[in-house]
């Protein structure tokens, strides 16, 4: 029988997607402020949402970045739940 060569996922362990996802997260400053930004890859855009940037939609299947602050006072859940769906390039420009 030949042997597979893929990885087994290891029992009660994380799934391996879910710290790719996780691995991709960054912080930027941007005026004082630091905000956790986290790319979304355009098969993984499955809503269409309101860019605070430009006030134009981003339409589900289009990459675009998600962006919350990383230094918020009232918590990370309350950071997590004001995140905001950016295109791109407002981000950039922003």
């Amino acid at each position: 029988m030949p042997r597979s060569n893929r990885r087994r996922p290891e029992p009660g362990g994380d799934d391996s997607f879910e710290r790719l996802l996780a691995g991709w997260k960054r912080t930027e400053v941007r005026r004082g402020v630091a905000w956790t930004v986290q790319p979304v890859s355009a098969t993984q855009a499955q809503k269409t949402y309101t860019c605070p940037g430009c006030g134009g939609p981003i339409d589900a299947g289009v990459a675009h970045v998600v962006t919350w602050r990383a230094d918020g006072v009232l918590g990370d859940a309350a950071d997590l739940a004001a995140r905001r769906h950016w295109h791109q390039h407002c981000w950039k420009v922003s």
